[in-house]
């Protein structure tokens, strides 16, 4: 079989399979004073500097958490402290920043993307005037298009409103080069399995001016701001799949020329190539065949033995349309969108085999929907 779900889930790393078995058999909890306790203690404090220096803060700015979702909540749910009226998000947005955003109790406003899915910054500097502090949520890499945001751009929108900018960069660490400081974010989301390490594990990064609530009270772990035993195996899983992947950024930056071939392929069959416009990283590919499903692009691209996915993997196995495609102005093609993602493992050969299984696909069941529509 060939993965190409990297977006999904990363295939893990041996040198991370390696740091969670060792921390098995290391045992102790981090916080008992005794040999066991001292060197699980340090497994966690080594993983965290691997993590910050991923992103280019120092280690204390690292909390460890269950994962993405939960880093995102965090922040979310420290508003209040920071004193938030309102938060501002982007139309693409991971269903974790849209539903924890819709559960904070706060008023929600939606910001517009453009056609190749870049947020509308002159939208927001004209909400930001408007009274009332905001949380502006501005992923850094969109999870199903690979599209990355004008970030950076944003923050000086936000500095100036004295607002609070928090960056999903779930999908962007280990695939491109990431500094926290130059970025202006306040805080920022990263997952463990989506740069190949072990999954149910996260972190969220804090800035300087971030403060942030109590998500879980106990023993005063992760400097009180989440109580609870650490995951020792996960965290030590994530800061080995950390390392390797902040010393492997460049190489994988060859997946967007193998990436591209494969989009030329699709595209000369009439397929729709979305974001192709704006940057993007380098081993995600979004595109759609009209009047081919998702879910049967998806199925048969399986049984050619491609794996691939429609859109985010985090609805519990449903393919249904992809909103970031309808906010895209394109909900013609929103339920025939798929996306290829590559990683670490991946090879040219895998990009020329999804190529060569769609192209099969599509002339089987794709181009034959399209002339009965």
């Amino acid at each position: 079989m060939t993965y190409l779900d990297y977006n999904a889930t990363a295939k893990v790393r041996p040198e991370a399979a390696a740091a969670v078995a060792h921390a098995l058999e290391v045992g102790g909890n981090p916080s008992s004073v005794h040999g066991g306790g001292r060197a699980a203690r340090a497994i966690v404090e080594d993983a965290r500097a691997a993590v910050a220096a991923l992103v280019g803060v120092v280690p204390g700015s690292v909390t460890f958490v269950s994962g993405g979702t939960e880093a995102n909540a965090l922040a979310i749910e420290s508003a209040e402290a920071a004193k938030v009226e309102r938060i501002i998000i982007s139309a693409g947005e991971h269903d974790a920043v849209v539903e924890n955003a819709r559960q904070s109790g706060l008023p929600v406003e939606v910001m517009p993307i453009d056609a190749d899915g870049v947020a509308d910054l002159a939208w927001l500097a004209a909400e930001l005037v408007k009274p009332g502090k905001a949380m502006v949520c501005l992923m850094l890499a969109n999870n199903e298009t690979g599209v990355i945001q004008p970030v950076s751009d944003a923050a000086v929108l936000v500095r100036a409103a004295d607002g609070w900018l928090h960056v999903d960069a779930v999908q962007a660490a280990g695939k491109i080069a990431i500094d926290f400081t130059a970025l202006g974010a306040d805080t920022m989301a990263l997952s463990s399995h989506k740069i190949g390490g072990p999954q149910g594990i996260g972190a969220l990064v804090a800035g300087t001016r971030a403060t942030l609530a109590r998500r879980l009270h106990g023993g005063g772990q992760e400097r009180g701001r989440r109580g609870g035993t650490e995951n020792v195996p996960g965290i030590a899983g994530f800061g080995a799949a950390a390392a390797v992947a902040v010393k492997e950024i460049d190489a994988l930056q060859a997946q967007a020329a193998w990436r591209d071939a494969c989009a030329e392929r699709v595209k000369a069959a009439r397929a729709v190539v979305l974001g192709e416009g704006a940057a993007r990283l380098p081993q995600t590919l979004c595109f759609a065949g009209e009047g081919f499903s998702s879910e049967l692009q998806v199925m048969t691209l399986d049984l050619s033995g491609v794996m691939v996915s429609a859109g985010a993997a985090c609805s519990s196995g449903k393919v249904k349309a992809s909103r970031v495609v309808e906010a895209m102005g394109r909900a013609d093609i929103a339920s025939h969108a798929i996306r290829v993602s590559g990683g670490w493992a991946t090879t040219e050969e895998d990009w020329i085999k999804c190529g060569d299984a769609w192209l099969q696909a599509w002339e089987r069941f794709g181009a034959r929907r399209r002339e009965v529509a």
